[in-house]
């Protein structure tokens, strides 16, 4: 194999030959700073999906390594997505408890099987098929997504939780716990306090960490005013370390009714991954390849599926921080993973006072930003 092709199959070593020690301070610093969005909503978008806050991180941790070595874009950050979520739910519930072993096998399957699924889309260059989607569609979908995640997410916000497999039937378990009695004050005080805060900072400047802001402030408030006695559900303690990679521990019958998830996952993955990759890829005068990226985006599920993580796209939010935070190539996103990966086997207990609220509030945030209405209405003329 030539040079060049293997610079074609792993761009991270024409990244490497073309590398100017100027920018090392530039990527390090960049990854330094995404590192504060990345564990907290890792973990925001685990908790959503009915799992685990961990796996957050092993799904933040390992594909930003497999796209740094076989992504073509020089500044993309992939990782959890709030436009996965709610797939990732319907697709694990009917099958498993949430926050189960069985529910993160699963969800490891569902991220092998939709890399698998990418891989061998991008090796069949069917990367024009995220062009496919009309806007229509696409901002039907995201707005729908917008309403199930806040709606999946509210009861977290007052301290409890729900686990209805339909929106419906989580209303009416929210509105149950409500009469219920089950709402508690402080959670809801520190669940809406952080949304209010992220949707303020967000406004003021796109520049400010708003949700590593509401991260700290979130853990001030629970050792403040000792949250974890007032019934305030709590993070805990983290395992400790990266897990063993391994295949996801579902049998071939589990595997079979997971694949119309899994292709659902992978188009919606992909086309999130392609637009994103597009823009930044014109912003910085640079050519990307549609299948390239699909293989690459394949790659990185999987070998999130490997590491007891969950889908991946890319990050829509997290993506222009690392941008105006000075980011120049993939060495941004090494950064930003060995820095988990040492709070992971470090400091597993940095988020063990995290109020499960401020988790809750960061994907409710999220999921306000997917809503365009001015799009919406502007469709809706034509």
């Amino acid at each position: 194999m030539s040079k060049g092709s293997w610079t074609n199959l792993v761009p991270a070593i024409g990244q490497i030959r073309t590398y100017q020690r100027g920018w090392l301070s530039k990527d390090i610093a960049a990854g330094l700073v995404i590192t504060g969005l990345l564990a907290p909503a890792g973990m925001a978008y685990a908790s959503a999906a009915g799992l685990p806050p961990v796996t957050g991180l092993y799904a933040t941790i390992v594909p930003l390594i497999a796209y740094a070595i076989f992504g073509p874009s020089r500044i993309m950050v992939l990782g959890p997505a709030s436009s996965l979520t709610p797939l990732l739910v319907a697709a694990i519930l009917p099958l498993a408890t949430a926050n189960s072993d069985e529910a993160v096998a699963i969800a490891g399957a569902l991220s092998v099987l939709a890399g698998v699924i990418c891989i061998g889309a991008g090796l069949a260059r069917f990367g024009f098929i995220s062009e496919l989607l009309s806007a229509p569609v696409r901002y039907g979908y995201l707005h729908g997504i917008a309403v199930t995640i806040i709606v999946s997410q509210a009861a977290k916000l007052g301290g409890f939780s729900v686990k209805g497999e339909s929106l419906f039937s989580q209303l009416g378990q929210l509105f149950d716990g409500l009469r219920d009695g089950l709402l508690n004050g402080w959670a809801l005080v520190v669940g809406l306090g952080s949304v209010v805060l992220i949707v303020v900072l967000r406004w003021l400047s796109r520049s400010i960490p708003a949700t590593l802001v509401v991260v700290v402030v979130g853990i001030a408030a629970a050792l403040l005013f000792h949250l974890g006695g007032r019934d305030v559900p709590l993070v805990g303690d983290l395992p400790q370390g990266l897990p063993s990679p391994a295949l996801p521990d579902v049998d071939w019958h589990t595997a079979r009714t997971l694949v119309a998830a899994a292709v659902g996952i992978a188009f919606v993955s992909f086309a999130d991954t392609s637009v994103l990759s597009r823009t930044m890829a014109l912003r910085r005068h640079e050519v990307v390849d549609a299948n390239h990226e699909l293989v690459a985006l394949g790659i990185a599920n999987v070998a999130s599926g490997l590491f007891h993580g969950f889908p991946i796209s890319a990050s829509n939010s997290r993506t222009p921080v690392a941008e105006s935070a000075g980011s120049r190539t993939q060495l941004t996103g090494v950064v930003a993973a060995v820095t988990l990966l040492v709070i992971a086997i470090a400091f597993p207990a940095t988020f063990r006072h995290l109020p499960e609220a401020s988790l809750a509030a960061i994907v409710i945030a999220a999921a306000i930003s997917l809503i365009d209405l001015p799009a919406m209405a502007r469709l809706y003329r034509v």
